[in-house]
């Protein structure tokens, strides 16, 4: 049981024993380190003893450790700062408000007393707590907690929406070659799924009547001279070739040496990768039948699924980083071309097409993708680091530096987070000083202050009837 109480005093009474074993780590003796039994007067009671090596070890009575050292005690923050003659004659001339208990609990006493363990309890001095919503620490206290901090600044918030997604062809690249009329594939040349090809290069040799029967008749008329209006006549002639979507280079080359081709030389419309080839030598094809598929995959999407929840910060024109898995390190720039208008029922997530260039063929369709989308705006606004807020969930909190050891905690409302920093929409002025670290401690000393200050207000009120009573009696 002492030993239960003897951690929760190191843990409520500020942190003491930490302090002191901190500092002599670095080389510094705290108040409690240079305290000794010859010069500590004989008034004066131990909090607990510590381990004279530093090592996490107490003791709530007078020991010796394993190479026969006394442990050291370790008295009451109050006290220890009262040890000069000048501290003690300002406490002297100060009114004690009331007692406390020294463990930190919600005991007081209009009177010097000792806890079950025999520890004196700590007086409160006039001034000690200011009734104006402030918390005031010792210098002693803030410098052993580690209080630091920042003024409020007014910076650009950086919001980074991560979200993953595959790599898609973009449809704007992707040529079919199909008849137009009942064809047969004469031959085929070496070309295969997979295999890259340019604009222009020769895929096949296709025979079709109703192309050559529509070559020959445009020779025909353009090589007619006894034909009235043949100008306008060979306009519609050539308006069929190109109907059976035969190549404008098949159409060139009839016109420059006046033959009509028995089989035409298809050609690949655009630079790309053959992605799908149905054609074989000797088949028929119908209308319709694709036999080429080729896609130019030097630009691609990146399609990925933001979160509903992070919709309202992405918008078009937005730089994304992309990552492929198959790259680790490498880092693929575009910028958000769509954010398509439906969300996805199931997983609660919208579409974005990101657009990016793929030069090097490194991306491939349906390829697994991370990407963050940098959200920031470029306008600076007022923000605190993350650290500095205090939430409880259905509020939050800062706490205001008002100097001279006072702080001052402060509701405020909240806006967008990101890169370690979050938006301030109320509650902050630009340069207000706030805790940026051991706020939390500050908070619980704040807590457990006004808590003793109701415990202290509370026993007047309730001794009151009981006196009535005894005086009627």
């Amino acid at each position: 049981m002492k030993t239960l109480r003897l951690l929760t005093l190191l843990a409520l009474g500020g942190g003491l024993a930490l302090g002191a074993y901190w500092s002599s780590n670095a080389g510094r003796w705290s108040v409690h380190a240079e305290v000794t039994a010859a010069a500590v007067p004989a008034d004066r009671t131990p909090l607990y003893y510590r381990d004279p090596s530093g090592a996490p070890l107490w003791s709530a009575a007078p020991r010796k450790d394993d190479r026969g050292r006394d442990y050291l005690p370790v008295y009451d923050d109050d006290q220890a700062e009262a040890a000069s003659p000048k501290a003690a004659q300002a406490a002297s001339s100060r009114k004690i408000l009331y007692y406390r208990n020294p463990m930190g609990l919600p005991d007081t006493s209009p009177v010097p007393k000792k806890d079950p363990m025999g520890m004196n309890y700590v007086p409160v001095y006039e001034g000690d707590e200011i009734d104006d919503g402030t918390v005031k620490l010792s210098p002693g206290k803030i410098q052993r907690t580690g209080v630091k901090s920042e003024p409020v600044q007014r910076r650009a918030i950086r919001v980074t929406v991560k979200a993953p997604g595959t790599i898609q062809l973009d449809e704007r690249r992707v040529s079919v070659i199909a008849m137009r009329a009942e064809s047969f594939v004469q031959k085929v040349a070496d070309v295969t799924t997979g295999t890259r090809v340019r604009s222009g290069q020769s895929l096949m040799e296709i025979y079709s009547s109703a192309v050559t029967s529509a070559a020959a008749e445009y020779l025909a008329t353009i090589t007619s001279k006894t034909v009235g209006g043949v100008e306008v006549y060979g306009r519609g002639s050539r308006q069929r070739l190109v109907n059976l979507d035969v190549p404008e280079p098949v159409i060139a080359e009839m016109e420059r040496t006046r033959v009509a081709p028995v089989t035409i030389h298809w050609s690949a419309p655009r630079d790309g990768i053959v992605l799908e080839r149905n054609a074989i030598e000797g088949m028929r094809a119908n209308p319709g039948d694709v036999l080429f598929r080729i896609a130019d995959i030097s630009q691609v999407w990146a399609l990925v699924d933001v979160a509903e929840r992070d919709l309202g910060n992405v918008a078009v024109g937005q730089p994304v980083a992309v990552r492929a898995r198959s790259f680790p390190g490498r880092i693929f720039s575009g910028r958000i071309a769509i954010v398509y208008p439906q969300v996805n029922r199931d997983t609660r997530t919208v579409r974005v097409r990101i657009e990016l260039a793929n030069r090097d063929a490194a991306l491939l369709p349906d390829m697994y993708v991370d990407a963050d989308i940098d959200t920031a705006d470029a306008t600076p606004v007022l923000a605190i680091e993350d650290s500095s807020v205090l939430d409880t969930g259905t509020r939050q909190a800062v706490l205001v530096d008002k100097g001279e050891g006072r702080f001052e905690p402060r509701e405020v409302k909240l806006g967008r987070r990101g890169g370690g920093y979050i938006e301030v929409r109320g509650g902050l002025s630009d340069g207000e000083a706030v805790v940026t670290s051991a706020n939390f401690l500050i908070d619980a000393e704040s807590n457990l202050k006004a808590a003793l200050k109701g415990f202290a207000e509370a026993a007047p009120q309730a001794a009151e009837p009981g006196h009535a009573t005894g005086e009627h009696k």
